[in-house]
């Protein structure tokens, strides 16, 4: 399959703030994966992301050699297997610590994106924003305690969790000001690891939007939506 690869990049179907979107850049930056992005507009989904994804019709989808790999966390695997030779692998060789990474991605895509949703997608002072915050709050706990003293939620390196957590970050601005809390305050040590993973990885840092301008799309979205 790579010799195949190898002729044409992979091209990524993704929207510059979807959290999903941005685990496939840092998983192919991290093994040094040349790739052709195309934006999409969610508002106006393109012909080829809707044949490419005719089930969900959503971003991300990661292109190789003509055929589409849909879903994040099954992208994140796929490159992880397509391209083992390239990098450090992003999940671990013992099938317990497999496991136990696929269990924590899973959380995170249980408990995220749902708890935002209520943030952003609600009118202000409505009762489910408070609710959204709350349930955000405690599974940012839960997950900073997983995370414990280490640095990554594998050790010492970057790995399959803290790629499938780090693209929603740069919404915490967002999540932050929408619901009235501070993520730095009830998570200090997640808030810290954040911070690390930008800082020391130039894959998370070259793939991940600006908090602000993410601020700024939802402002744009919530307007659509009639919620501003």
């Amino acid at each position: 399959m790579e010799g195949d690869q190898a002729a044409a990049a992979p091209v990524l179907l993704n929207c510059f703030v979807s959290p999903f979107g941005n685990r496939a850049r840092i998983a192919l930056r991290r093994k040094g994966v040349a790739f052709e992005e195309k934006a999409e507009n969610l508002a106006a989904k393109s012909p080829l992301l809707l044949s490419s994804n005719p089930v969900h019709g959503k971003v991300p989808v990661l292109i190789v050699g003509g055929r589409p790999v849909c879903e994040s966390l099954v992208i994140l695997e796929f490159i992880d297997d397509a391209f083992s030779a390239a990098g450090e692998p992003l999940l671990p060789a013992d099938p317990y610590a497999r496991a136990r990474a696929r269990f924590w991605a899973s959380y995170i895509d249980t408990k995220m994106p749902e708890c935002a949703a209520r943030v952003w997608r609600s009118p202000k002072g409505a009762a489910a924003v408070e609710e959204g915050k709350k349930d955000m709050v405690a599974a940012l706990k839960t997950l900073e305690a997983e995370l414990g003293a280490k640095p990554y939620f594998a050790g010492d390196a970057l790995g399959y969790v803290d790629v499938a957590l780090v693209p929603f970050a740069p919404w915490f601005l967002t999540y932050e000001r929408l619901g009235g809390f501070s993520v730095a305050a009830e998570c200090p040590a997640l808030a810290a690891w954040a911070a690390r993973c930008v800082r020391e990885n130039d894959c998370v840092a070259k793939s991940l939007p600006e908090p602000e301008h993410v601020f700024q799309f939802v402002c744009g979205m919530r307007k659509m939506f009639g919620l501003e």
